[in-house]
């Protein structure tokens, strides 16, 4: 416990010096998801060494971490009691960070039924970008008041404060979990899923993947055996649905080869469920998670019609490259929210040393 609390200490410090100096820094975790974000220049400031839980409360569904914690022993320490994280984050290797995690802010399959990243943040630890130690949150829901600083983190990316402790509501495994198999076209899985969405069903992920819908469906065995007979198709056995799962998750199913092992941009796609069908002349191939909201593609190599399409739609698009980090490109913001980031920016980093241009070139 010392050694660790010497080690903010520590990070505060290295962070005053180089406020002092203007020196920028690249704060960094596991590593292993350098490919959403810009590259960053400065010096490397890594929080691997600053790991450990702190505490953990199985009946109280909460539990608080360092930063640089593997995510997969967060996981497994949650498995032993029945426990996980509602928001089921993508590793993206078997490095990642806890830290790393909540900083990128990215959720996975079971986003839209159960909450995003944000959503499970109780309070957090931090180094601002003048060395300051600020806490914000608590461990308990009902602490949680005032500013909402701790979820502000989520998605920043390092950009307005090191993430040091961080404290998370965590859920309950579910009991029984099916997935069901269908037929269907972007079409079709609108109008099904508006449907069963608007029905107490127990479902907790769905992708349309060449025209055969995913559905997986997660609770007591009787709910989910009712809700099963409710929406048909085929039994995805066990072991194969899960694996399918992990494969969206982490994005190992073959629809990310492409990306993975060509230059080729992937775009992702943050949309409306019912938004209409994006035109043929804009994709090549698409993966459609979240009921719709979120839509992988491969464009047509006409990126900024694809970015204008989904702009119309009041969505946004990120494109991501693999191989090339200055090719990895968040929506523009606009004007006002532009100048509301940078005001916020501002306040936590004035003298913007901390993962500078990692989201835009000016943050």
């Amino acid at each position: 416990m010392n050694a660790q609390f010497d080690l903010q200490k520590e990070f505060a410090e290295y962070v005053r010096q180089a406020y002092a100096r203007q020196q920028q820094l690249h704060i960094q975790g596991g590593n292993s998801k350098t490919f959403y974000g810009r590259r960053v220049s400065g010096e490397t400031l890594s929080l691997r060494d600053y790991s450990g839980i702190i505490n953990y409360e199985p009946s109280e569904l909460v539990i608080t971490a360092r930063a640089g914690t593997p995510l997969h022993i967060i996981e497994a320490t949650l498995s032993e009691h029945g426990q996980m994280l509602g928001f089921e984050p993508p590793a993206y290797g078997p490095t990642a960070t806890l830290g790393g995690i909540i900083a990128c802010g990215l959720s996975g399959p079971r986003r839209p039924y159960s909450g995003a990243a944000r959503d499970f943040v109780l309070g957090i630890t931090l180094i601002n970008g003048k060395g300051e130690l600020l806490r914000f949150g608590g461990q308990v829901m009902k602490n949680v008041a005032g500013y909402d600083v701790s979820r502000l983190m989520c998605g920043a990316q390092g950009t307005l404060g090191i993430l040091l402790d961080i404290t998370l509501k965590v859920v309950p495994i579910p009991a029984y979990e099916e997935t069901r198999v269908l037929e269907a076209d972007e079409t079709q899985m609108q109008t099904l899923l508006s449907d069963l969405g608007r029905r107490p069903l127990p479902l907790s992920a769905t992708v349309l993947d060449e025209n055969l819908l995913y559905i997986r469906l997660s609770g007591a065995r009787a709910g989910v055996d009712a809700a099963a007979r409710v929406i048909g198709g085929d039994l995805l056995a066990k072991p194969q649905g899960d694996r399918y799962w992990q494969q969206i998750r982490e994005q190992e199913h073959k629809f990310f080869n492409r990306a993975r092992e060509t230059d080729t941009n992937l775009w992702r796609l943050s949309l409306a469920p019912a938004t209409k069908a994006i035109p043929d002349q804009l994709i090549s191939n698409q993966l459609i998670e979240w009921s719709g909201a979120l839509r992988w593609v491969y464009s047509h190599n006409d990126d900024e019609a694809l970015r204008q399409w989904t702009q119309q739609q009041n969505g946004h698009a990120i494109r991501l490259n693999f191989a090339d980090a200055s090719d990895r490109t968040f929506h523009p913001l606009a004007p006002a929210l532009h100048a509301l980031s940078q005001r916020i920016k501002n306040s936590f980093d004035p003298a913007g040393i901390l993962n500078p241009g990692r989201l835009y070139a000016d943050l």
